[in-house]
């Protein structure tokens, strides 16, 4: 299935597989030398109907052509050089009409352009404001990082085909030689490849219907929802949900310093402010949760995100928009829903939880956390930030507005 005679060869096959995966059932190829490894890691995919057609602009309208009678994104392939703007007549009858498809450019390195090297003209952006979505990825590397970031970068690839409306998402790759899929060294990354690599990519459209979530995968399990900035139009609303969702579950919430949930912690007893200390103290082999929920953007706290990123858990991500919120390339699930509408269903087809052991061990360390941290800036003399920061919160009223420059 994966292909790991070379490094383009192995970014390809990935790069194939994980469409596939999302739902891709036919490329459309033009000829070229550039866009070899593409042409070889599709037509090599069983799954995946492979057609060449020599001509671009003829190539591009039957792509598309088979796109609208499917509703489902058909991809596009071509060389570098002027092959992709022949496409441009289909890009722009598919944006009209609103019908998906993917078109990867194939292209020659950053070192290759602008010094007047055959087939070469800039590819980025070369259909203007047309696409949905339009992405250069970075030239391919054999090491495990950066093939999460092509995944990652490919599922959402196959989500803004389809949302907000369906459309062009086009992807420029630029490809170092050997072009051909002849054998070359790549270390140890065939033994690191995970076998559960694509877990978390699953062919579905990016808008869930509410009756479709998860909730077998979430009751029962040790859990956290995690919160990050955030400005709902109503922040008591955005907070409610959140506490029904944390409470019909007994999952704590890692929330973000920038989200009202703080500012309505009367409403969620498993509210977590200390998370960033926490996860620096020893012993959070016991914290290790068996499902993560984030409610739109991650925090900003670098340990938490280290921590996220070494625990490696699937994460499912609630949020309407269709933006890309996995900074992370982790096993994340998209849900293209609000999390005020998770929390209504949830209201009406699950009950409250009593709190589990697992989210009492987060609560007890929040207190504990808590009162060593007030207790250390009580007896600090000395004034700096973080005890600026203090006094103002436990000086100040409720409902105080604070302007920080």
């Amino acid at each position: 299935m994966i292909d790991f005679r070379n490094v383009n060869t192995l970014w390809a096959s990935v790069l194939v597989e994980t469409l596939h995966r999302c739902g891709v059932t036919m490329a459309v190829i033009c000829p070229g030398s550039r866009s070899t490894p593409l042409t070889v890691a599709f037509a090599s995919h069983r799954a995946v109907k492979t057609i060449p057609i020599l001509d671009e602009r003829s190539a591009a309208f039957f792509a598309l052509g088979r796109a609208k009678k499917t509703g489902l994104p058909t991809v596009l392939v071509c060389t570098s050089g002027t092959a992709g703007a022949n496409f441009y007549p289909a890009v722009i009858e598919a944006k009209q009409s609103s019908i998906p498809l993917i078109i990867l450019t194939a292209d020659r390195p950053p070192e290759l352009r602008n010094c007047h090297a055959g087939q070469t003209i800039d590819q980025v952006k070369l259909y203007g404001n047309l696409p949905n979505w339009q992405c250069e990825l970075a030239v391919p590397e054999a090491n495990l990082g950066m093939l999460h970031y092509l995944r990652q970068n490919l599922i959402q690839a196959w989500q803004q085909s389809l949302s907000p409306a369906p459309g062009v998402v086009h992807l420029n790759i630029p490809l170092r030689s050997p072009l051909a899929p002849i054998k070359q060294p790549l270390g140890q990354i065939e033994l690191q490849f995970p076998p559960d690599f694509f877990c978390s990519v699953v062919s579905s459209t990016p808008t869930v219907n509410v009756v479709t979530l998860p909730w077998s995968s979430w009751q029962g399990k040790s859990g956290i929802i995690i919160a990050g900035l955030a400005q709902p139009r109503d922040p008591k609303a955005y907070c409610q949900a959140i506490a029904i969702l944390s409470q019909g579950l007994s999952f704590p919430v890692l929330a973000e310093a920038l989200s009202p949930l703080r500012n309505y912690a009367q409403l969620n007893p498993y509210l977590i402010s200390t998370y960033d200390s926490i996860l620096r103290q020893e012993a959070t082999q016991q914290l290790i949760p068996e499902v993560v929920i984030q409610v739109g953007e991650l925090p900003t706290s670098k340990q938490l995100r280290n921590w996220l990123q070494d625990i490696d858990i699937r994460r499912w991500i609630i949020d309407e928009r269709v933006d890309n919120f996995d900074p992370l390339h982790g096993k994340s699930i998209h849900l293209g829903i609000s999390v005020e509408q998770v929390a209504h269903q949830m209201s009406l087809d699950l009950k409250h939880s009593p709190q589990t052991s697992y989210c009492q061990q987060w609560c007890v360390r929040e207190t504990a956390t808590r009162t060593d941290l007030d207790q250390t800036l009580a007896s600090l003399h000395q004034m700096y930030e973080g005890k600026a920061a203090w006094l103002i919160s436990s000086t100040l009223p409720p409902g105080t507005p604070v302007f920080l420059e």
